[in-house]
């Protein structure tokens, strides 16, 4: 089956996408600088796009990032012409923003209004679109790194591809800890907590946008929904402990349990685990893991599935897109092999059924 890049259908308020986009010919070309302005670049049109970073990864060739993209306002709830000037100054500066209320303003003056509305048709078309969001931050990061390094040419091997999650907790924090683990994966570092350049790391050095996003992964009820106020995290210092501890697979009753054996200090949770080695031997007998190894191998499903949740969400995707399936496909939901299972709604699916290269 060809890969489907599929845009959240009308009736899901907010969606949700995993996007990767990789340096032509995969080459190593970024380093410190260069993924330093890619965050830059992305916090920038993140916030001018109405979208949020749920969690990210840039690597030295290619990058992961979990963005929550909510449905566009309705024409009625748009901001008007000096709202929408205020923000392109906010976010993207007065050169902008001043061509911008030039441009609105002398159609107003001349009563073309249809110029002024086809004027901020084409920047709002810019904002609530994940396409949009992935595009201007591509074009804009090869502009800066192309003049960098006085070269000309694409950066980027393809477009991006696009994987649409579930916004329930199980397949959402899958995800989430799927891309915060990429530098562990790649044997950078043990804990993501060393490698700076992803949402984890940024979240414990005070990031304000990161930590924002982990008290809200945290707060999410892996059954679905958010978890009950009693059980919700209070502050970031306690969200940042409770995505540790679904990072490396722990209880948060043993890390009590550990905590209070270290007389009120905070326990370290790292888990033994398997080598990962020896979780793609498993794998390739046929094996299942449990999530937190199997988040320690490369996974195409994460990045290849198409669509990634629970098995009602994914056949929901299925009978959305049905038109873009033969007609011998009959049913959507395929569960990902070698992820033991939990109870009926822990469990998750994919819409494509990988058969080669699944694991790495």
């Amino acid at each position: 089956m060809r890969r489907p890049r599929l845009k959240a259908p009308a009736f899901l308020p907010v969606a949700y996408y995993h996007c990767v986009s990789r340096v032509v010919n995969r080459e190593f070309v970024f380093g410190e600088e260069e993924k330093d302005k890619l965050i830059e670049y992305m916090r920038l049109y993140e916030r001018f796009g109405g979208l949020r970073v749920i969690s990210y990864c840039i690597m030295s060739n290619h990058f992961h990032i979990l963005v929550e993209v909510p449905q566009r306002p309705d024409d009625s709830a748009l901001p008007d012409d000096a709202g929408l000037v205020a923000k392109v100054r906010s976010c993207l500066g007065d050169k902008l923003a001043n061509e911008l209320e030039w441009q609105l303003e002398l159609h107003r003056k001349q009563e073309n209004t249809a110029a002024a509305e086809e004027l901020r048709k084409k920047w709002f078309a810019r904002m609530w679109d994940v396409s949009a969001f992935m595009k201007v931050l591509k074009q804009r990061f090869s502009q800066w790194f192309n003049g960098r390094y006085a070269r000309r040419g694409t950066l980027w091997e393809d477009r991006f591809r696009s994987v649409l999650v579930e916004g329930k907790g199980q397949a959402l924090r899958a995800m989430a800890a799927y891309i915060d683990l990429n530098p562990v994966r790649a044997k950078i570092c043990d804990d993501p907590k060393d490698y700076r350049w992803c949402g984890y790391a940024e979240a414990v050095a005070g990031g304000k946008e990161a930590r924002e996003a982990v008290t809200f992964l945290a707060a999410l009820n892996p059954h679905g929904g958010m978890k009950p106020d009693a059980a919700a995290p209070t502050t970031p210092k306690e969200a940042l402990r409770r995505w540790r501890c679904h990072l490396f697979g722990i209880p948060e009753s043993e890390v009590r349990q550990k905590k209070e054996a270290a007389k009120g200090e905070m326990a370290d949770i790292y888990r033994d685990r398997i080598p990962r080695e020896k979780a793609l031997e498993v794998l390739a007998r046929g094996g299942k893991l449990s999530q937190a190894d199997y988040l320690r191998c490369k996974v195409r499903y994460f990045s290849d599935g198409a669509v990634i949740g629970g098995k009602a969400f994914v056949d929901e995707m299925f009978a959305a897109f049905r038109g873009r399936f033969g007609p011998k496909r009959k049913d959507g939901a395929r569960p990902l092999r070698g992820l033991a299972g939990g109870s009926p709604d822990e469990r998750l699916f994919s819409l494509r059924q990988l058969r080669t290269g699944v694991f790495g």
